[in-house]
């Protein structure tokens, strides 16, 4: 009977020639973990920002609804009342549009820094891995050398 030939040494074998720094797999899953944090909190915040100020918003509408909703005595007070209504529906309006601009100005800084910080790291990073690389591969040469 043929003995099948066992993958998993000539694997480790094969593994074994290509040594990887774990330590450093470890730090750049760490620090991509950490992004992501900070950018998922940007997320969240704005988000919540954003629902804070889109009820606040249905309040104020709903308040300034009532006054439409009374009876009035004469025909042209339910002119003035919508008329009142669209005008502080339209101030109301922008002003809540504003907010909402702050908000999402506040997000994409916040995010750009989280990214610019992120980019420094990862350079800082990916030049100690070279100098390291260098350093190891300069050894490896001066050993085969002697």
């Amino acid at each position: 009977m043929p003995n099948t030939p066992d993958y998993t040494a000539a694997f480790k074998d094969m593994m074994s020639m290509f040594p990887v720094d774990t330590k450093a797999m470890e730090n750049m899953f760490r620090s991509q973990t950490a992004l992501a944090e900070r950018m998922s909190a940007v997320a969240i915040e704005a988000a919540q920002k954003s629902t804070d100020l889109s009820a606040r918003w249905t309040q104020d509408t709903l308040s300034k609804m009532a006054d439409i909703t009374k009876v009035k005595t004469e025909p042209t007070d339910y002119a003035k009342s919508m008329t009142a209504f669209a005008s502080a529906s339209a101030e109301s309006a922008a002003e809540h549009m504003a907010a909402f601009a702050e908000i999402a100005k506040s997000a994409q800084t916040e995010t750009l820094e989280l990214m610019l910080s992120a980019g420094k790291d990862m350079q800082d990073e990916a030049a100690a891995a070279t100098r390291k690389a260098q350093g190891e591969a300069s050894s490896a040469a001066m050993n085969a050398t002697a």
